[in-house]
């Protein structure tokens, strides 16, 4: 499964970063590299698995020979569903096996390095903390709605990064607004029910010194990082499509 060998997590936080890593190659698999997730699923090879490495990367591949194996393995043939279903439904399905795999092995070095009860409940804690794949791929992690008129009455007062996104094209949505200090305790509470704006392809949060970008299209946004979008490119874009759309509409 996995070529290149990974150093044994051994306390919360290292169990933690491997998590981390883990997930985020599934989710580049199942968003900004979908297409070539998608090729490689043929339904004519035999059972194959989606693997998150540690180092952030994936693979689909066979599963391991030995019995009982190494670590947990992820959900079986799913190359065998992907022509049998719609492509948004079958990428949902892998996500939510993802996710029960993702659970599996972190727990497998919990009781293997003898984690305790609060050991657990804490890396259950900074698990939890992050959306699932599944929300990630799915488009179902709260983010706020009405973020492109706030971006447009909050232009006089947001920062000079912010500022620079006044002569984008008006289809193209950049950069989140931060918020506004003199908010009214009711405007808070509902931000909060709404959760934190994340990015659509890693899951990380909205940070004011991070340059960011809306697909128009699922209307999620993205670090420009992750979609190898930066500022200066933006200003030629007049309406963005992120990779996950822009590979739907190929296959359409």
């Amino acid at each position: 499964m996995e070529g290149i060998p990974h150093p044994i997590p051994r306390s919360v936080e290292e169990v933690f970063n491997d998590f981390k890593g883990r997930r985020a190659g599934l989710i580049k698999a199942l968003t900004t590299e979908v297409e070539k997730f998608y090729q490689q699923c043929d339904p004519e090879k035999e059972n194959l698995c989606l693997y998150g490495l540690p180092n952030e990367t994936w693979e689909v591949n066979l599963p391991v020979e030995e019995v009982p194996p190494e670590l947990p393995e992820p959900a079986l043939g799913i190359n065998f569903a992907r022509d049998g279903m719609q492509e948004k439904d079958w990428l949902s399905l892998v996500a939510v096996h993802s996710d029960s795999w993702l659970l599996a092995v972190a727990f497998y070095f919990g009781a293997r390095f003898g984690f305790g009860k609060n050991e657990r409940k804490r890396l259950f804690q900074m698990i939890n903390d992050l959306p699932t794949v599944f929300e990630v791929v799915s488009g179902n992690v709260k983010q706020p709605k009405e973020q492109s008129g706030a971006h447009n009455s909050s232009k006089s007062k947001s920062s000079g990064k912010t500022s620079r996104s006044e002569s984008q094209p008006k289809g193209v949505k950049i950069s989140p607004p931060p918020k506004e200090e003199n908010d009214s305790v009711e405007e808070e509470e509902e931000d909060d029910e709404q959760g934190a704006t994340l990015c659509g392809a890693c899951g990380d949060n909205y940070a004011n010194d991070e340059f960011w970008i809306c697909c128009d299209v699922c209307e999620r946004w993205f670090h420009g990082k992750c979609v190898k979008i930066t500022p200066a490119k933006a200003e030629h874009i007049k309406q963005y499509k992120c990779p996950s759309c822009s590979s739907k509409r190929a296959r359409v």
